[in-house]
C-alpha cells in the first residue's frame, strides 16, 4: 500500500498522518505539499503544485501509488471568497489533474477527495440533518469550487477512477488557524488572559449552529476508507463525516468565556454579521456509519478545551520569543 497525500503541511495533513499510521501502519506514506519541506511525522516533503498538469503526471508516475488523498485546498470560504482565480484552479482543475493522471498512470490508485459539507448550501435551510442525496445547492465560491470537483469526479468514475468523495463538516482541533470561528474565539481568549489584548471579544452572528467534529475523528473516517477501500465495491461513493450534532455558536463562546481566567465582555460588531449566513447546517453520516465503521471518539467539550489549552501554549510561546 502507497498512499500519495497532497496538501499534507496544512492543518488536517499532520493529524492524518497519524492516523494512517494506526490504522494502515505498513503503507508508505509519501508526503507532498505546494513547497519543499519536512514533515514531523513523515520527514521529507515532496514539492507538488495540483494546478500543474505535468508536474501531477510526473509525481503519480514515479510513485504509482494505491491511494492518492487529496488535501490540497484553500483553508476557508473568506480565502477563496478573496481569490476565487485561486479557488477554481486548486479545487477543480487541481483535482481534474489528479484524476486525469491516475487514470492515465495508475489506473488501479484509488483518489480520495476532500470535499466539504457546505457544498449542500441553501439545502440546510430547514435545519435538518443532510445525507449525500441532499441537492447539492452551494452559496459561497469555496463551496461551489467543491462541488464542482465532487461532480466531476462522479462523471470521472463511467471512465473508470475508482474515488470517494468525502463532504466532511466543520472540524477543529489544536494547532487551527484563527481563520476558524473555534480557535479564533480561544485565541483571543488566551491573549486577554495575559494582557496582551482589551477584555472585549467583538463578535458576528452567535445564533448560527453549525456541525462540529474532532479533526482526529475526522482523518480516522479517511483512513479506515484507504484501508477498505477495495472491499467497498462502490466507486465514486459519497460519505459525509459529520456528528449530527448542532452546536450554536453562542454557546461555544459561553463555554469558553466560563474556562477563562479573567473576566471578558461580548460586543457584538455589525461588520462581522454576515445576512447570508443559514441558521444551522448538520450532517448525517449514516452511510459512513455503515460503510466504514466509523464513528466519532472525542467529546466536544474535551475537543473545546484542548483548543483554548493549545492557543495559550502558543500565545505564551510567542510572548517568550519577543523577549528573548
Amino acid at each position: 500500500m502507497r498512499v500519495l497525500i497532497t496538501g499534507t503541511q496544512g492543518f488536517v495533513g499532520l493529524h492524518l498522518a497519524q492516523a494512517l499510521r494506526r490504522v494502515c501502519g505498513d503503507a508508505t506514506i509519501i508526503a507532498t505539499g505546494k513547497t519543499p519541506g519536512e514533515h514531523p511525522l513523515l520527514g521529507a516533503v515532496s514539492a507538488l503544485d495540483v494546478t500543474d498538469p505535468n508536474a501531477v503526471k510526473v509525481e503519480i508516475t514515479r510513485y504509482q501509488p494505491t491511494h492518492v488523498v487529496n488535501l490540497a485546498g484553500l483553508a476557508a470560504p473568506a480565502v477563496a471568497a478573496s481569490d476565487p482565480k485561486t479557488a477554481w484552479q486548486v479545487h477543480v482543475q487541481g483535482v481534474l489533474n489528479l484524476a486525469s493522471a491516475i487514470l492515465d498512470e495508475a489506473p488501479q490508485c484509488w483518489l480520495f477527495n476532500v470535499g466539504s459539507g457546505l457544498v449542500y448550501g441553501d439545502s440546510a435551510k430547514p435545519g435538518l440533518p443532510l445525507d449525500e442525496t441532499a441537492l447539492l445547492a452551494p452559496v459561497d465560491e469555496y463551496a461551489v469550487t467543491k462541488a464542482a470537483a465532487d461532480l466531476a469526479l462522479g462523471a470521472l468514475t463511467r471512465r473508470g477512477l475508482r474515488s470517494i468523495r468525502f463532504r466532511p463538516f466543520n472540524h477543529f482541533g489544536p494547532g487551527q488557524a484563527e481563520t476558524f470561528v473555534i480557535p479564533a474565539f480561544a485565541m483571543q481568549i488566551a491573549q486577554i488572559e495575559v494582557g496582551l489584548a482589551e477584555p472585549i471579544i467583538r463578535v458576528g452572528n452567535l445564533d448560527a449552529e453549525r456541525d462540529f467534529l474532532d479533526v482526529r475523528d475526522v482523518v480516522n473516517a479517511y483512513a479506515l476508507a484507504v484501508r477498505s477501500a477495495d472491499t467497498m465495491q462502490a466507486p465514486g461513493i459519497i460519505l459525509n463525516i459529520a456528528s449530527g450534532t448542532p452546536q450554536r455558536i453562542g454557546d461555544i463562546l459561553e463555554q469558553l468565556l466560563g474556562q477563562s481566567r479573567v473576566a471578558i465582555t461580548v460586543e457584538q460588531d455589525p461588520a462581522r454579521l454576515r445576512p447570508s449566513d443559514l441558521p444551522r447546517i448538520l450532517g448525517d453520516a449514516t452511510r459512513a456509519r455503515r460503510t466504514l465503521g466509523w464513528a466519532p471518539a472525542h467529546t466536544f467539550d474535551d475537543t473545546l478545551a484542548a483548543v483554548l489549552d493549545d492557543c495559550r501554549a502558543r500565545v505564551l510561546a510567542t510572548a517568550r520569543s519577543r523577549r528573548a
